[in-house]
């Protein structure tokens, strides 16, 4: 409990959550396309005060969007692969605009280490990733792994 309101608060950056906030989160992780009044049934609320409490949310940068999960698979890209990329020295933002350029690379983070990019690629052969890894390699290294399956899914942290 937070002394300073009474309530049981958990602390994030500047941002306040309760424990109101952490269902409203975990009932828009489960299904982000919930209507208002949906979400208020789940939450225990009325949709005028859960709809206020989505926005406060929103406005603080905690909810940033609502997505879509595709399943790359489905609509033909059957090969998933993570790949460790190390730029040669002097090519670190010239790599970085490669990567952005290239649709194939779904999701890439900066990361500490000897490699500062590890980037989640999709395509649909084996050929198709050797030329987008072709396309990198006269400016950096790669270290390629494919993704045989998923343990655990993107999912909130613990709140």
């Amino acid at each position: 409990m937070s002394k300073a309101n009474g309530r049981n608060d958990l602390q994030f950056g500047k941002s306040s959550l309760d424990e109101t906030d952490a269902r409203i989160l975990t009932a828009l992780d489960a299904d982000s396309r919930l209507s208002m009044r949906e979400l208020a049934s789940v939450v225990g609320m009325s949709a005028p005060s859960v709809s206020e409490r989505v926005r406060r949310l929103e406005g603080a940068g905690i909810i940033r969007g609502f997505t879509l999960d595709v399943d790359t698979r489905a609509i033909g890209y059957q090969i998933r692969a993570m790949v460790r990329i190390r730029p040669l020295p002097g090519k670190l933002h010239l790599v970085e605009k490669l990567i952005q350029d290239r649709p194939e690379f779904i999701e890439c983070d900066k990361i500490t280490g000897d490699d500062p990019f590890l980037a989640r690629l999709v395509v649909r052969s084996i050929e198709q990733m050797d030329d987008v890894l072709e396309a990198l390699s006269e400016h950096a290294v790669t270290s390629t792994a494919v993704i045989k399956g998923t343990s655990v899914k993107k999912r909130l942290p613990p709140l």
